[in-house]
């Protein structure tokens, strides 16, 4: 019986070993959490208003750029670069644009190539959520000549990086715990999505799915706060309203339409699929180039300089495009060249290694995916079937449904399509799950040689506790014993086999302390007792603590046995446990998840006289 331990009945170690007078939990709650994610909280606030003015700033300076590139003129107004009456010259400026980037990620820091987010994974992962100073300048810099140029991204990724390197930061500067710092990275990453989307839920959910790889109070407070201040400031700065407004839908969804749901989630997978591998097959074809990954990006846009002269509307961010798309004013030719040219020079780009966003271009495909497949599906309304592939190629190709869903109705304020949109999200998350072990942003980080689980799933040692699975047969020692008189005793004593710690204990029972089996070792030719070496003050474990409070206690101290006492009185001993006892709790859950067996059969569910009058009429 796990409750007690079972004492050998050889009269040298004949010592009782009590029961614990109670086992408690009340020291045990739903979460673990202590007083500091309440000041990690309040200084999420500042880092929610700094992440509105940077994304403002972001903002500002990407349309500063797009002007100057494209109309020669000194403005900060978001415009389309599709207007301009450059002609031929225009394949230039994005060659230009990379040029530039391509010499700030050399001379500067190459942390500011890519789309942003892999780089704040791997700033949480690998450098203990420190990033450098100078990113946080270069990053949104180097994004806002690369979208001003005409890159075909959105300007999320950067202001996610920026925002979580200016959290950083202030963690850096502040004493905080490589934890701490990791949830005001995270905050500010959240802060800058959701000022720029506003999107405040949404941005606390990618920050859940994506970057702090947990689901807990401690983190994920600071984290919403930041970015609920920062959709509060934007509200004041930019003002209120869903940022793509669509007409309204009819709340009765039919059964085939919600059928079509499924098969246009399916397609959004496929489509998911392409555009991943085909931006890794792009990088694949740049690593073979005779020539330096700083030229990269001026290929890259030299691709894009070309499609822009096919197809205009394939440059810069596009929100007017995707805001076209939405509401069925665009169709046609406009669908087909966002699928194809800004679908190809989107790979292409990203796969020179440039800087910008994937999440407003992802947005754009998944409408116009929408709107080529609509002509054959159930008449929805205006902008239904765009506004429902446009989640699901989110979801599928960043692998966040959750995030994917709120951010869908966060943008067009449109609540009536939460069901059809939760299809066809869940279809493409489930396609792309079975079809690619990685996604577009965990792809990355492979690449440079590590290797991130994204399934969160509670600790099976948090479940389990040490009275479950403690030895119940434990050999003590009186501590009177001598050395010389250990050998023989233990010899004869069949189950101290294996065991490597031994409680020792008085005439009374009670226990002063510990020995291993190294100790016993050099006082086997000793004439002094146990007594005079016994470890007095030995690191205990409690009846009613979790495994995992254990293992912690593991790591922390080196020591992988302790005695189990109880918590009234530490000298009343009840076991003992070690790393081995704790392997048991992994054992039952690795038998949960393959064991499989009928637990019912069909027999069982017949009424009781039923089966009485089988038995008596088969007899």
């Amino acid at each position: 019986m796990a409750g007690q331990a079972d004492v050998s009945d050889a009269a040298a170690l004949a010592v009782p070993v009590r029961r614990p007078t109670h086992t408690t939990l009340e020291g045990l709650g739903d979460f673990d959490v202590d007083r500091r994610f309440v000041a990690l909280a309040i200084l999420a606030i500042p880092i929610g208003i700094v992440g509105t003015l940077l994304a403002v700033a972001l903002l500002a300076l990407i349309g500063f750029f797009t002007n100057l590139f494209y109309y020669g003129r000194i403005s900060t107004q978001l415009v389309s670069p599709a207007a301009n009456t450059l002609g031929i010259l225009a394949v230039a400026i994005p060659v230009v644009g990379g040029l530039i980037v391509g010499a700030l990620a050399r001379f500067g820091s190459d942390r500011i190539r890519g789309h942003g987010i892999p780089e704040a994974i791997e700033a949480i992962l690998i450098n203990r959520s420190r990033v450098e100073p100078r990113v946080a300048v270069l990053k949104p810099l180097s994004s806002a000549i690369s979208i001003g140029s005409g890159g075909p991204f959105g300007a999320e990724g950067p202001i996610i990086m920026t925002g979580g390197a200016v959290g950083s930061l202030i963690g850096q500067l502040l004493h905080l715990s490589a934890q701490e710092r990791k949830t005001l990275l995270v905050a500010g990453a959240a802060a800058g999505m959701s000022a720029t989307f506003d999107a405040p839920i949404a941005a606390t959910l990618l920050a859940v799915e994506l970057l702090l790889f947990e689901w807990r109070p401690r983190s994920m407070i600071p984290v919403a706060a930041a970015a609920l201040t920062a959709a509060v400031c934007r509200h004041v700065v930019l003002g209120t309203g869903p940022l793509f407004p669509v007409p309204a839908h009819a709340n009765a969804i039919s059964v085939g339409a919600l059928v079509a749901c499924l098969g246009l989630g399916i397609a959004a997978g496929l489509l998911s699929a392409v555009l991943t591998q085909g931006v890794y097959l792009f990088e694949d074809l740049f690593g073979k180039l005779p020539i330096h990954w700083a030229r990269w990006p001026a290929i890259g846009g030299l691709a894009i300089g070309i499609g822009g002269l096919i197809f205009p509307r394939a440059l810069g961010v596009g929100y007017d495009t995707l805001g076209g798309l939405l509401d069925g004013q665009l169709v046609g030719a406009v669908i087909v060249g966002v699928l194809l040219v800004k679908g190809a020079i989107w790979m292409i780009a990203l796969g020179s290694g440039t800087s910008g966003g994937v999440l407003a271009p992802l947005l754009m495909m998944g409408a116009a995916l929408g709107g080529a497949a609509a002509p054959f599906l159930p008449d929805q309304g205006v902008g239904f079937w765009p506004l429902v592939a446009m989640g699901a190629i989110l979801g599928g190709t960043m692998r966040v449904p959750f995030t994917a869903i709120v951010f869908t109705l966060e943008l067009t304020h449109d609540l009536t399509v939460v069901v059809p949109l939760a299809i066809a999200v869940i279809a493409a998350y489930g396609f792309t799950v079975l079809a690619m072990k990685r996604s577009i942003l965990t792809e990355k980080l492979s690449r440079r040689g590590h290797h991130l689980t994204r399934e969160y799933s509670v600790d099976p040692l948090e479940g389990m506790f040490v009275r479950q699975v403690m030895r119940t047969k434990v050999v003590v020692l009186p501590a009177e014993i001598t050395g010389s008189e250990l050998a023989t005793t233990l010899n004869n004593e069949r189950g101290s086999r294996g065991q490597a710690l031994y409680p020792v204990v008085d005439g009374t029972g009670a226990m002063i302390g510990v020995v291993t089996r190294q100790d016993i070792a050099t006082l086997m030719e000793d004439q002094r007792t146990l007594s005079e070496v016994v470890r007095s003050e030995p690191v205990v474990a409690f009846p009613d603590e979790s495994l995992r409070t254990i293992a912690e206690r593991m790591a922390g101290t080196g020591l992988t046995r302790f005695p189990v006492v109880d918590r009234d009185d530490s000298t009343r001993l009840v076991s003992v446990i070690t790393l081995r006892d704790l392997l048991q709790a992994r054992v039952r859950a690795v038998e949960e998840e393959r064991r499989r067996e009928r637990t019912l059969r069909v027999r069982s569910l017949l009424p009781v006289h039923r089966r009485v009058g089988s038995v008596t009429n088969g007899s």
